[in-house]
C-alpha cells in the first residue's frame, strides 16, 4: 500500500506589524490579551484594511525565489476572502492572496504555490476564550505537491525549508511560528487532513500515526470519507474533527477592500540579487572546500549560525574532526535539550577549546562529550572543569602501561582466550583498562597497547 502526502506549511513573516494594520507583532505571545488589537484587527463595522504589509510581500518574495518558484509578474494578484466559521477569525473570513510565485522544487519536491496571508487569532478549546493578538500576523504559505512517501520523507523535507527560511531572515523563528497541516491517503482512498501539526517531531510522529490508522482501515475494509482530523500532541494521535472542506465551501472571492498587488522585474531582480549562500549552496562548498561528507555538511549547515561557526573553526585547520565532532557529539546533545546553536551558550572559543583537547588527546571523545554536557547545563569552562574532575588523559605514558601490566596480570583466563584467537577477549580487557582510567585513555591506544603486548 503505497502512502501519498502533500504538505501546507505556515510561517509567520518577520515584519514589525501586522499585515493590513500598524498593530505591532512583537510580544503578541505574552502581552495580555487583546491589548494589540484595533478595529481592522478585529473587523470592527466601518474599519478597513489600511492595505498590505510590504516587507511582508518582500519576503514572500525571498522565499518563492529560494524555492525555484516562477513570479507572477506585472498581473493583478488579487486578495481573496476565504470564508469559515470559528471564533478566532472576527470577520467570517480569512484574507489569503492569490499564487505569488508558483511551480518551484525543493530537494526533488514541487511547490506548487506560495502566497501571503493574515494568521487567524487564538481560541482555547477549554476554556472558550479568543485571544485576538495574533490575529493579521502575517503568514507565508507554502504548498507542495503530493510527493511525499513517508513520514520521514516529510520531516527531512521541513528541515531542509527550515533552513532555508533561518538563512533569508524571512520568517519568525519563536517556538509556534511554524504550522504544518498535512494531506495523507493511502494510494486510491479518501485523503485525510491533519491540522496544525507545530513541530518537526509532530510531524513525524502524526504521520507515522495516521498512515497506520489508514492502513489499518483499508486493511479491514473499513469505509471511510474525507475528514480534517486535529493532531493531539500529548498522546500522539490523531482526532476526528469534521467532514473536509471542499475550495467551493470557503467561497473565495476578491476582497473589495485590498486593491490588487501588481509585482514588478525590477523588484523581483533587486530581491534576486540580494539572496544569501542558501544551505545547499553551502553544503556543496563545504563538501568540496573542506572535504567533509555530504550528512557531515547537511547536519551543520541546517542552521547558519552553526555553519558559520564551522567555517570559522575550520579556517584554522582540522576541518575533518570539526566536521566529525559538531556533527556527532554537539548536535546530539543540542537535540537532546531542544536547542538552537543560537540560543545555547556555545560559542566558537568553546568548540575550538574541546577540539584542541582532543587533538593533544589531552581528552578522549566520551570525556570532551562530558565536558560539553557539563558546560550546557552547568556553564563550567572546559578546561578548568576537566584538570578540576582529573580527567586529562593517560597517553602512551608510564601509568598507562602500568594499568595495562595489571589488568593482563589479573585476567588470566580472557588473556589466554585472546592467545587461543576469540578476539571478544580483547574487548573486555580494553574494557577492564577503560574503567581503571575512569575513561580518559584512548580506546584505540589501549586495544593498540594490549595486542602488542599479548603478542
Amino acid at each position: 500500500m503505497k502512502t501519498v502526502i502533500g504538505l501546507e506549511i505556515h510561517n509567520q513573516l518577520a515584519s514589525e506589524s501586522k499585515l493590513f494594520c500598524a498593530c505591532p507583532t512583537k510580544g503578541y505571545r505574552t502581552a495580555p490579551a487583546n491589548s494589540l488589537i484595533c478595529p481592522s484587527c478585529l473587523s470592527q463595522p466601518g474599519s478597513k484594511p489600511w492595505g498590505i504589509n510590504a516587507k511582508a510581500v518582500g519576503n514572500v518574495l525571498k522565499i518563492a525565489l529560494a524555492l525555484n518558484c516562477k513570479i507572477i509578474l506585472d498581473k493583478p494578484v488579487f486578495v481573496q476572502r476565504k470564508h469559515y466559521i470559528y471564533p478566532d477569525l472576527a470577520s467570517g473570513y480569512q484574507r489569503t492572496s492569490k499564487p505569488i510565485g508558483e511551480n518551484g522544487e525543493l530537494a526533488g519536491v514541487k511547490i506548487r504555490e506560495v502566497h501571503v496571508e493574515e494568521d487567524p487569532g487564538q481560541y482555547d478549546l477549554r476554556t472558550g476564550e479568543v485571544n485576538y493578538n495574533r490575529s493579521g500576523v502575517p503568514l507565508v504559505e507554502i504548498v507542495t505537491d503530493p510527493d511525499f512517501t513517508s513520514a520521514d520523507h516529510a520531516r527531512r523535507f521541513l528541515e531542509e525549508l527550515s533552513a532555508i527560511l533561518d538563512y533569508l531572515g524571512a520568517r519568525r523563528s519563536e517556538p509556534g511560528s511554524m504550522r504544518v497541516d498535512a494531506n495523507i491517503s493511502i494510494e486510491g482512498h479518501p485523503r485525510i487532513e491533519v491540522k496544525n501539526i507545530n513541530s518537526f517531531k509532530g510531524v513525524l510522529t502524526a504521520l507515522t500515526f495516521e498512515e497506520a490508522r489508514q492502513k489499518n482501515l483499508v486493511k479491514h475494509g473499513a469505509q471511510y470519507g474525507q475528514e480534517t482530523r486535529h493532531f493531539d500532541e500529548k498522546r500522539g494521535i490523531t482526532i476526528g474533527l469534521r467532514k473536509k472542506e471542499s475550495v467551493d465551501d470557503y467561497r473565495y472571492f476578491p476582497d473589495p477592500d485590498v486593491p490588487p498587488m501588481v509585482i514588478g522585474e525590477k523588484l523581483v531582480e533587486k530581491i534576486r540579487r540580494g539572496l544569501p549562500e542558501l544551505p545547499a549552496q553551502k553544503r556543496e562548498r563545504f563538501v568540496r572546500h573542506y572535504n567533509v561528507t555530504g550528512e557531515e555538511a547537511f547536519a551543520i549547515c541546517l542552521e547558519k549560525e552553526y555553519a558559520d561557526a564551522f567555517e570559522e573553526i575550520a579556517k584554522d585547520g582540522g576541518a575533518k574532526q570539526a566536521a566529525n565532532f559538531m556533527r556527532g557529539v554537539v548536535k546530539k546533545q543540542l537535540n537532546y535539550r531542544d536547542l538552537a546553536y543560537r540560543d545555547s551558550k556555545l560559542t566558537v572559543k568553546t568548540i575550538s577549546e574541546l577540539l584542541a583537547m582532543l587533538e593533544k588527546k589531552e581528552i578522549t571523545e566520551k570525556v570532551a562529550e562530558k565536558l560539553l554536557i557539563d558546560f550546557l547545563d552547568k556553564g563550567l569552562d572546559p578546561r578548568k572543569n576537566a584538570e578540576k574532575e582529573g580527567l586529562l588523559g593517560i597517553h602512551g605514558s608510564q601509568e598507562l602501561e602500568a594499568i595495562v601490566e595489571r589488568v593482563i596480570s589479573e585476567n588470566k583466563k580472557p588473556v589466554e582466550d585472546f592467545r587461543k584467537g576469540k578476539a571478544e577477549a580483547l574487548h573486555f580487557l580494553a574494557g577492564q583498562v577503560m574503567k581503571l582510567t575512569k575513561g580518559k585513555a584512548s580506546p584505540r591506544e589501549v586495544k593498540e597497547m594490549l595486542e602488542k603486548r599479548l603478542k
